[in-house]
């Protein structure tokens, strides 16, 4: 099978499908030792399988993603949120490959979490819910695929929290991924990272509607908090660049600026649209318990466990970083280049220039599509 001609085209309408993969016989066995059930996964497929299942890929979100990853559900001017990469003759190219997108353990987009019932009360999680680990995201991932019968998988693809789950995967199941394609991912958060998920928590905890998690009953919820959270975070996503080019010092919607302390900045009205566009799409209980997951993510503190795992890792990996990525820096993705190759696991690593920051994983950043594109074309060949 020989490279494809990546013309790209629209995946157009397509929808979410829902299923209880985990039930009061068969619960969910958490790292922590607790279990949960009903465990309700929305997940979207895109393509077809081929015999075998030598073509498929597995998409996994990063923290605010959801199942919809490309395509659209009715408005083609909304499309998924990874739809620049995932389509006909797109770099994850659905004429050739089956693909697999889910919402993540604890989110809010049609997979438990924190909104959803608690079957012993009757009422919302809220802070009851557990904690959980990247590794029990996988194993929800992976039971998802069990359910539709796939027991190979071409390629896992994640950026950020995303390629956190796909490292996560080849280290616990180190036969069942062909390829992992982890982009502006860390196997470890810095001291910095973790400050600014604590503030965004801090942000949402001390909000007065937050009612300690408890606020789903009482008709309105840590918004401000939220928001606040959500608007550091984007800040984090895009690098000095990227804000210098969108917005400058520019004035919002006049030539001089006004001299008090509301919204006078084209960058402080951009953050604020931010903060309040994700309160229709995000439950903040969710924003919480998935910020912590990646802090406590640290999948090569075990030096002896790590290389136990790493002699029988079949994976092939790409690993991607961005040089204006400044919430995951290259440093991040060349530490995990560093231990893959110690332990002789293939890798293939590039830095990719865009003035984008973080954010780039989304965007359409040419160098980088073209690399995943070719990465996936030869995967293809090689499985034959």
């Amino acid at each position: 099978m020989g490279a494809a001609d990546h013309t790209r085209r629209s995946l157009g309408l397509v929808e979410t499908q829902r299923v209880v993969l985990f039930t009061e016989d068969d619960p969910l066995v958490l790292d922590s030792g607790e279990t949960l059930f009903p465990v309700e996964v929305a997940y979207e497929t895109y393509g077809e399988r081929t015999a075998g299942d030598g073509n498929v890929v597995v998409i996994c979100h990063a923290l605010t993603g959801d199942a919809n990853a490309a395509g659209h559900h009715g408005d083609p001017d909304r499309p998924g949120w990874w739809d620049t990469l995932i389509g006909p003759g797109k770099p994850v190219d659905t004429d050739r490959l089956f693909v697999i997108s889910s919402n993540l353990l604890g989110g809010c987009q049609g997979t438990t979490g924190p909104s959803s019932i608690d079957p012993s009360t009757g009422a919302p999680y809220g802070l009851r819910f557990p904690i959980f680990t990247v590794a029990d995201l996988v194993k929800v991932q992976r039971r998802l695929l069990q359910h539709l019968g796939i027991q190979r998988v071409l390629a896992a693809i994640g950026g950020s929290l995303g390629g956190m789950q796909v490292l996560q995967w080849a280290l616990d199941h180190p036969d069942e991924l062909d390829n992992g394609i982890v982009v502006c991912a860390t196997s470890r958060l810095s001291a910095q990272n973790i400050a600014f998920s604590a503030v965004a928590r801090a942000a949402i905890m001390n909000d007065p509607d937050f009612a300690d998690g408890d606020y789903y009953a009482t008709g309105k919820g840590p918004d401000h908090g939220l928001s606040v959270a959500r608007m550091m975070a984007h800040i984090t996503y895009l690098s000095e660049e990227s804000m210098r080019q969108k917005f400058g010092r520019r004035i919002q919607d006049r030539e001089e600026p006004r001299f008090d302390l509301g919204v006078d900045f084209q960058v402080e009205s951009y953050l604020q649209h931010q903060g309040k566009a994700f309160l229709d799409r995000f439950d903040a209980n969710s924003y919480l318990y998935l910020t912590r997951v990646m802090d406590y993510f640290d999948p090569f503190a075990d030096a002896e466990r790590v290389r136990e795992q790493l002699a029988h890792v079949r994976t092939k990996f790409l690993v991607l970083a961005f040089d204006t990525d400044w919430r995951f820096d290259t440093s991040h993705s060349r530490g995990i280049v560093r231990t893959l190759t110690a332990h002789r696991v293939p890798v293939t690593f590039r830095e990719i220039s865009s003035p984008h920051g973080h954010d780039s994983f989304l965007l359409e950043v040419p160098e980088y599509h073209r690399t995943v594109a070719a990465y996936l074309d030869r995967a293809l060949e090689e499985a034959g």
